[in-house]
């Protein structure tokens, strides 16, 4: 993807997120996820706030410096929530120019981390190496998810994982039903463009991939208040 296409993205991406309540002023990205109970998206938020915390305590466990990379970090408001663990260094990646320059001026006095405009398979980061690479909530908006996860390879270390959160990954039967619901969703709000820039995956995607589901929701959560409905998946080198 160009300059130009990411600008393109960009202004219909931003457009969309304006129409759904999802463009935060500086102050509310400062304190996310929490946010006001009255917010048509608190419910989200509280799911966004329980992966976070699970991915926060399984990072602190491993007890020791890591450097992090989120793909897709948006406002940079999970990149402040990570570089709060001891001894990490964290990078925030995207093409969203809007909400990067949103996380730079929010989080600037934040200690060890930096925010980057790109995309993870150019040549933006270089020969860097990280021991996490994260999509949060992210994942859906790459295609083909093979290419991407080697891109993302090619900067992990040999002891390395892979991080997918906040996304739906679906069985076979499921896609046909969950691509007809967003593109319904995407027509009904007025921004049916949006439909070919947001992808379905398939959990059986992940097959060739040494990966592990370290929280998989439970057939109960969906008649919990504010349960969280996502499949949390760590990919290692085979």
């Amino acid at each position: 993807m160009n300059l130009v296409e990411n600008i393109s993205f960009e202004e219909r991406y931003i457009a969309l997120r304006k129409k759904e309540n999802r463009i935060y002023s500086d102050k509310e990205v400062s304190r996310l996820p929490d946010i006001s109970q009255d917010h048509p998206h608190h419910k989200e938020w509280m799911m966004r706030k329980d992966s976070m915390k699970r991915l926060v305590t399984y990072l602190e466990k491993k007890n020791q410096p890591l450097k992090i990379l989120e793909t897709g970090c948006g406002n940079g408001w999970l990149c402040n929530q990570l570089c709060k663990i001891k001894n990490v260094e964290v990078t925030g990646l995207d093409i969203n120019l809007t909400e990067l320059k949103q996380a730079e001026r929010v989080f600037k006095n934040a200690q060890r981390l930096k925010f980057m405009y790109g995309e993870i398979d150019s040549d933006v980061l270089a020969h860097e190496k990280f021991n996490v690479i994260l999509f949060a909530a992210s994942i859906q908006y790459f295609n083909p998810l093979k290419q991407i996860l080697n891109a993302a390879f090619k900067h992990l270390n040999e002891t390395g994982e892979i991080h997918i959160i906040d996304t739906h990954f679906y069985k076979p039967g499921q896609l046909a039903g969950a691509k007809k619901r967003t593109q319904d969703y995407f027509t009904n709000i007025g921004f049916p463009e949006m439909i070919d820039a947001y992808f379905h995956h398939n959990i059986e995607e992940l097959k060739e991939y040494n990966y592990r589901i370290l929280y998989k929701p439970s057939l109960a959560n969906k008649f919990l208040k504010n349960s969280n409905p996502f499949t949390w998946i760590c990919i290692k080198r085979n």
